[in-house]
């Protein structure tokens, strides 16, 4: 596999920071960050006060690590994740934290302070993060990224005196040396071909790495290293006219009707904005100085619980529900997950065989119900896995009559996503968005961690939850 190496600054800023001792001269430590022995070194009173405990998180960065939660109740996932050890030797006062470092030649060397092969920096920044609904650019000084069809000019204002410029991001595998940057009258420009979705960049000038100050919107990537984000929109949303109003908001399923969130810009004729939303079907409002007002050019609409109106934006392929016979009743109504189990919203289509209804819906899991007049008229059906990408599996219990999966992935429905037996095992496929996943397993009504998963975290009913890290 070919490999390639990018610098980190903050991780760099934390070892090299972390090379500083803090301890007192003759009482043992409270707090330590340091190297030994070619590892970095944290050692951690447990009695430690919480400010003086968020001085030393800020001091070292060490922001990734839930050191807070560490002591708390014990929370040891995020430092697993990235590598960190807790010291048999810890005493019952102290943590002591250790993380292996490169050998002492390739420290000095900072192109060797990270390397990660392709397919690990691929699956950290995918083009299209799971899980992300919708997303809007947020620039200062200058104008978003120019896009014309599927190609977005990326552009670094000033640093006209550097001798060169690169372009670095997911959408390159985070090639250093890959894509160079054009030199311009107030800059520098580099031209990408993306597809719609959520993408992480840096600008790699005379050698070194930089987010883009111009770009208000920046993520941490879960190791220590800050990225510049940007989304390539595949929406706009256009209101013509209402030029003498002094704000334009638009709000929706998207963003949970935020009312202040999504501020339009005002053109030539109206106002508009781009945003990058996910597969699915999604309603929204415009907020004219704060008064609601449906989409006056968008004849597809859903009644709302106000007795007006949603405007309704389809994006992907339909997904065709149907409820076979029932043609006794007057109306048919289809609710789930997806439109917050709303029963009087999707009205559904009579056909000769029964009802139905196309609906947009993305990768996920989905639960849902047929109603009528405000009754359910079916059992809940199996739910909705669109796109399904991870296995869970539980050993043994032979004799269990029903078994059911339930996490943050499916709203911890307690009796929605059945397991099927399969050999000496209880299986079921679900759709995981990459990142962090808490799930049980309800075994004839009972609840319990995967006994297969020595990953766990403490929950509020001091029970626990397993966790999983899905495509990390």
């Amino acid at each position: 596999m070919r490999r390639m190496s990018f610098i980190p600054k903050p991780a760099l800023l934390t070892v090299l920071l972390c090379m500083v001792t803090i301890a007192g001269n003759a009482q043992p430590p409270k707090k330590l960050c340091t190297v030994m022995n070619n590892h970095m070194v944290i050692l951690l009173d447990k009695q430690i006060s919480l400010p003086s405990l968020d001085s030393f998180i800020a001091q070292f960065d060490l922001h990734n690590l839930a050191l807070e939660e560490l002591i708390k109740i014990g929370f040891k996932d995020s430092l697993v994740k990235q590598g960190w050890m807790i010291d048999e030797k810890s005493e019952k006062n102290h943590f002591i934290l250790t993380k292996p470092l490169l050998s002492p030649d390739k420290l000095q060397d900072l192109a060797e302070r990270i390397i990660l092969s392709e397919n690990d920096l691929a699956s950290r920044f995918p083009p299209i993060s799971g899980g992300v609904i919708y997303g809007h650019n947020r620039f200062r000084n200058k104008q978003p990224f120019r896009v014309n069809d599927s190609v977005v000019t990326f552009f670094l204002r000033n640093s006209k005196n550097a001798s060169g410029v690169m372009l670095a991001g997911s959408f390159n595998n985070w090639q250093p040396d890959a894509l160079a940057m054009l030199r311009t009258d107030s800059g520098w420009i580099a031209h990408v071909k993306l597809g719609k979705g959520k993408y992480w960049y840096k600008f790699i000038i005379d050698g070194d790495w930089h987010v883009d100050t111009d770009n208000e919107l920046t993520e941490n990537d879960g190791m220590g290293n800050t990225n510049s984000v940007v989304f390539k929109t595949n929406a706009v949303f256009r209101l013509p006219g209402y030029l003498s109003a002094r704000k334009v908001h638009v709000a929706g399923s998207f963003n949970k009707w935020r009312p202040n969130e999504l501020e339009m810009r005002k053109t030539g004729t109206g106002w508009e904005l781009p945003l990058y939303l996910a597969d699915g079907t999604h309603t929204y409002r415009f907020i004219v100085d704060g008064k609601w007002m449906a989409d006056p050019a968008n004849a597809d609409a859903f009644p709302n619980e106000f007795g007006e109106t949603n405007s309704v934006l389809r994006i992907g392929r339909p997904v065709i529900f149907e409820l076979d016979g029932n043609h006794q009743l007057p109306e048919v109504y289809l609710a789930g997950s997806f439109n917050d189990w709303r029963m009087d919203e999707l009205p559904m289509k009579k056909t000769a065989k029964g009802w139905e209804l196309p609906y947009n819906l993305g990768a996920g899991n989905y639960e849902y119900r047929f109603a009528s007049k405000g009754k359910w008229i079916s059992d809940v059906q199996e739910p909705l896995i669109i796109e399904p990408n991870y296995t869970f599996r539980l050993k043994g219990f032979a004799n269990a009559d029903d078994v059911f999966l339930s996490g943050d992935f499916n709203e911890w429905s307690p009796s929605g996503y059945r397991m099927k037996r399969e050999g000496d095992e209880w299986i079921i496929s679900v759709h995981l968005t990459l990142g962090k996943h808490l799930y049980k397993f309800v075994v004839d009504g009972k609840w319990i961690r995967d006994p297969g998963n020595e990953l766990w975290e403490q929950n509020e009913h001091d029970s626990g939850n397993s966790v999983i890290w899905f495509g990390r």
